[in-house]
């Protein structure tokens, strides 16, 4: 029975009219005792002291506002607070529709006060009218609270249901405003009040409490099933906060369930959240409290990562998305704002929406999804509309999408390559046309099954569409640079070449600007392009077309062509024998790889192989091994040829120096037994294994065999005859030797590596046929083009007769102590602080043959001002003024 007798006071309402009776509101209803009351706390509240803290520390604030949607455990927070935390007199209200009117409103508050033992004096009586309030009456109670002396906390729950009071709201903050330190104010709502927020938030005198505040932690979850009985494991706690995002009642409910479940922490684990009480509460509590339309866009929207208005009238074929994406917002209505009009739906919420779609809709989500495809398309929203456009089971669609934005480069490379495979992976078999048919071949390509990849490039090429538009450039540019991939992966420079050509051809039929939103693409094809030209031994043009990738796009997802072309161009520098620019590229490749974050698996490994061989010259073993251990460690290693035979080569090369022959034979023996293509060898590739194999043979005592292995396949390249020269010298016949020697072309393009390994090996066959002071200038020339460089391995390799060369000149021994002392894994001079680009080095290259700027712009295809800026660059990383210093560094520096 509700009293009558609360304490309040019949009379005037300070405008002549007569406040209300005591205990009945101005509308003539009783005082409802049950809105005055503090909430009980079940014994399942876990409390967060975080949170606590949050509302303990504003005591001293006017404001707090505990603002989140329904069923986040707002109530119960304030309410324990209250009931264990806050010390003085605290009022409790919870508020209801009809307190949208004045009188209503103040009357309640008035009669929560009394409640709560805070009575006002005499003159602040209740309003007389419900639909308004005497301004003295708040006046009053203004200057009443003000002169308390303690404060008092009026708690109003549900806030939200009169937030749209725009009376109300001005009241409130003039009695806030005026009531000085005697009143702290806490709203706890499902939407922001129409109080000056800004204000106070400025002023620093709001507590603000949030959605993100209120969502429980993982540790906090595991609490709170574990007060329902159930004890849950830190992985399972994660997984159900991620579920529920931390939704409180959320997960009270799945706990709730989950304690009438056989197993309970399975039940957390894999709950269908469209049919549980957690989708009652929510299609009850928010998707029903809608109108329909708000509702349908709910629905709809429902099967989107995220929402923009432009995106949600296309689904719903309505105008009015943003205001009601705005009004759900506000109203903490499940949906958050992204930034830049977008939004997205509660996870569990849309989930549930889902499910409530296909029983409302049924049919119509792969309408959605497609609908949503193409928006997304048009966008340039690729990667959430491949999602869409497969969830639709339109794979006709996903894969024109994949190639008409030049994005099948997406499937080799860069962070979606995974992601791309797995959804493609699901494609239909029925899925027909050139699209679907390149995508089968990209993916194919990427796992390395050359034969099927070409199969669906075939196909492919058969239905080519006609050239004159966008979407044919881009469909035979997808096809052209898939060629050049499979192209490479047979070992077949011509067939690269070929379609290569034709990639010019469609590349010359498309916009620019399209290009250049797919930056992979290109930089893929000339990776691939100069890897084919280099197996095949096209060393300038592989040099070329490799340095165009570098140079071709600094955008993230060309990163991984941008690191494996640095590293093929550090293998081509080191083949020439200049270890300088070799070690200089392969670090700009491994500073790629570091600066994307490319996993130390997704690298090629050639880098780090080079690094190794040049450490491997100067006889560090140690560094050399840490190098070799990285380079095994990259997929590469297993599937790329050139990374193959330069790893069996290094550790042959390794094992030998360390005198374990046999093992180093059987290295190189168990590499060449393995398949390394499907069609054209690669000639220099034969030579330096038959030279790894001869110098292993050598190494073990056995020349003949040394011999053998040149006699049983053609020779190539200098260096590899000057390997047969010491082979047959070291077999007894040092004729034949000096023959092959003589025969040998003179070359302008070996650097001073093969410089050194000629010498020595010219050396060697002079000196057996008796003319021992030519063998000694020959040797001293070996030695002065290898003491900048630290090469130390060729003479090691040389013994014994380098060592009896230096008992004969002992002289030779204290002028070059670097060839006896503790290795070293850096050259003589100290290293460059910042390495130079693979443009730079060309640059320097030319600036060394006495080019002048403008013939050096001319050669490289480049602006007089972009090589002025190379030169500056190089100036200071060589710590040069001039041009001949920084040719005088570079020398010293190996780098020429």
């Amino acid at each position: 029975m509700v009293s009558y007798r609360s304490g309040s006071h019949e009379g005037s309402d300070g405008r002549g009219g007569r406040a209300a009776p005591a205990g009945v509101t101005p509308d003539g209803d009783p005082v409802l005792a049950a809105r005055l009351a503090v909430p009980t706390v079940p014994g399942t509240f876990v409390r967060r002291e975080r949170l606590v803290e949050q509302l303990t520390e504003g005591a001293g604030r006017p404001l707090t506002l505990v603002n989140g949607p329904a069923g986040a455990g707002k109530t119960l927070l304030v309410a324990d607070w209250v009931a264990a935390r806050e010390p003085g007199a605290v009022a409790w209200l919870t508020v209801e529709p009809q307190d949208s009117a004045p009188g209503v409103f103040w009357s309640y508050v008035l009669h929560a006060l009394r409640h709560h033992q805070i009575a006002p004096p005499e003159d602040v009586r209740g309003p007389a009218r419900p639909g308004e309030v005497d301004h003295s009456l708040l006046a009053r109670l203004a200057a009443w609270l003000n002169t308390r002396d303690s404060r008092v906390t009026l708690v109003l729950d549900e806030f939200d249901r009169v937030a749209g009071s725009t009376a109300v709201a001005d009241e409130l903050q003039f009695v806030l405003r005026h009531a000085g330190a005697g009143l702290r104010l806490v709203l706890i709502s499902r939407t922001e009040p129409l109080l000056p927020l800004h204000r106070y938030r400025a002023a620093g005198e709001l507590v603000d409490i949030r959605a993100d505040d209120l969502a429980f932690r993982a540790e906090e979850t595991a609490a709170l099933v574990d007060r329902h009985g159930l004890p849950l494991s830190a992985g399972a706690a994660r997984t159900l906060t991620d579920r529920t995002e931390g939704w409180a009642a959320g997960l009270r409910l799945c706990a709730l369930a989950a304690q009438r479940a056989d197993d309970p922490e399975s039940f957390l684990n894999d709950f269908e959240a469209g049919h549980s009480t957690v989708a009652d509460f929510l299609l009850g509590e928010v998707l029903r409290a809608h109108p329909a339309e708000t509702q349908d866009l709910l629905l709809r929207t429902s099967i989107l990562e995220k929402t923009h208005p432009d995106l949600a009238n296309a689904l719903t074929g309505r105008a009015d998305a943003e205001p009601v994406l705005e009004t759900l917002q506000r109203t903490n209505a499940f949906v958050e704002p992204l930034g830049h009009s977008w939004y997205r739906l509660h996870s569990l919420f849309a989930e549930i929406l889902r499910v409530h779609l296909r029983v409302r809709h049924p049919g119509l989500e792969p309408e959605l999804h497609r609908t949503a495809a193409e928006w997304l398309s048009r966008a340039g929203l690729l990667d959430e509309a491949l999602r869409h456009a497969a969830e639709a089971g339109d794979w006709e669609l996903a894969a024109a999408e994949l190639v008409d934005h030049l994005a099948i480069g997406r499937l080799l490379t860069g962070l979606a390559a995974e992601r791309l495979d797995d959804l493609f992976a699901r494609m239909a078999p029925e899925a027909s046309g050139p699209a679907p048919d390149l995508v089968r071949a990209a993916r194919e390509l990427a796992h390395h099954d050359v034969d099927r990849g070409v199969t669906y490039l075939r196909r492919a090429q058969e239905n080519l569409p006609e050239r004159g538009t966008d979407d044919a450039a881009a469909v035979r540019l997808s096809c052209a640079a898939l060629r050049v991939l499979a192209a490479r992966l047979v070992g077949s420079a011509d067939l690269a070449e070929t379609a290569a050509r034709d990639a010019a051809e469609a590349e010359g039929a498309l916009p620019a600007d399209r290009l250049e939103r797919s930056p992979e693409l290109t930089a893929l094809m000339l990776t691939d392009l100069g890897s084919a030209q280099l197996w095949a031994g096209r060393f300038d043009a592989a040099r070329a077309t490799l340095s165009a990738a570098v140079d071709a796009a600094e955008a993230l997802s060309a990163a991984f062509p941008r690191h494996e072309a640095l590293g093929r161009l550090a293998l081509i520098d080191f083949l020439h024998g200049r270890p300088g620019q070799a070690e200089a590229h392969a670090r700009d490749a491994v500073a790629e790889a570091e600066r994307s974050g490319l996993p130390v698996s997704y690298r090629t490994g050639m880098a780090q192989l080079v690094l190794a061989a040049v450490a491997v010259d100067r006889d560090d073993l140690t560094t050399a091994q840490g190098h070799l251990d990285l380079a095994a460690a990259a997929s590469a290693a297993a599937r790329d040829p050139l990374v193959a035979v330069e790893l069996a080569i290094l550790r042959s090369r390794m094992l030998v120096a360390r005198g374990d022959s046999r093992a180093a034979l059987l290295a190189l023996d168990d590499m060449t037994r393995r398949p390394l293509v499907l069609a054209e060898p690669s000639p220099w590739v034969s030579d330096r294994i038959a030279m790894a194999t001869a110098a292993a043979h050598l190494a073990d005592g056995d020349p003949k065999a040394a011999v053998k292995v040149f006699e049983e396949q053609p020779l190539h390249s200098a260096e590899s005859r000057a390997a047969e020269a010491r082979a047959r010298l070291a077999a007894g016949d040092g004729e034949r030797a000096r023959r092959i020697l003589d025969g040998l072309p003179e070359s302008r393009d070996q650097g001073p590596a093969v410089d050194v390994w000629l010498l020595l090996t010219r050396a060697q066959v002079v000196e057996a046929t008796g003319d021992s002071p030519a063998a000694e200038g020959l040797l001293l020339r070996a030695l002065a083009a290898a003491r900048p460089h630290q090469l130390r391995r060729p003479f090691l390799e040389a013994e014994p007769w380098f060592g009896r060369m230096l008992r004969r000149r002992p002289a030779l021994a204290r002028e070059h102590t670097w060839l006896t002392g503790t290795p070293a894994p850096q050259r003589a001079e100290p290293p460059l602080p910042e390495p130079l680009s693979a443009r730079e080095q060309d640059v320097l290259e030319r600036l060394a043959q006495l080019m002048s700027t403008e013939e050096i712009a001319a050669d490289l295809h480049l602006s007089v001002n972009t090589v002025k800026t190379h030169l500056k660059s190089i100036y200071r990383k060589l710590a040069a003024g001039r041009r001949g210093e920084a040719v005088r560094r570079a020398r010293e520096l190996g780098l020429l």
